[in-house]
C-alpha cells in the first residue's frame, strides 16, 4: 500500500484513503460497487416503465371510453379506469420504495 502526500497539510496517506486523517480533506471521491450501480440504473428505468405505462394506460382509457353508448358503460368505464390507475400507482409507490431502500443501502460509503 504506496503512501501519497495530502495536498492540504502535507502529511502521508495511504493511496487507499478518501480523506485524509489528520486534516479531513477530501483525496478522492467514493465510488458505487457494481451492484450499486445495477441497483440505481434500476430504479431509474424501473421509473421511465411506469411512466410509460401509465401513459399507455390512459391512451387505452380515453380511446375505450370514446366507444361507450349508454351511461351504464361510462360509469363502469370510469369506475375500471380509477381502479386501474390505483392499481398502477401502488405497483409504482411499492416498487420506488422497495428500489429506494436498495439504492440507498447500496450508496458508497464516505
Amino acid at each position: 500500500m504506496p503512501l501519497i502526500e495530502c495536498p492540504e497539510c502535507q502529511n502521508e496517506v495511504s493511496d487507499l484513503s478518501l480523506k485524509c486523517p489528520s486534516c479531513g480533506v477530501q483525496l478522492r471521491e467514493p465510488k458505487r460497487t457494481f451492484l450499486g450501480k445495477v441497483m440505481k440504473w434500476g430504479f431509474i428505468i424501473f421509473n421511465v416503465v411506469m411512466i410509460a405505462w401509465m401513459a399507455s394506460f390512459g391512451e387505452h382509457v380515453t380511446d375505450v371510453s370514446e366507444g361507450a353508448s349508454s351511461g351504464a358503460e361510462e360509469v363502469g368505464m370510469a369506475i375500471g379506469a380509477g381502479l386501474g390507475t390505483g392499481l398502477i400507482m401502488m405497483v409504482w409507490l411499492v416498487g420506488d420504495v422497495v428500489l429506494g431502500l436498495f439504492v440507498l443501502f447500496t450508496r458508497p460509503k464516505s
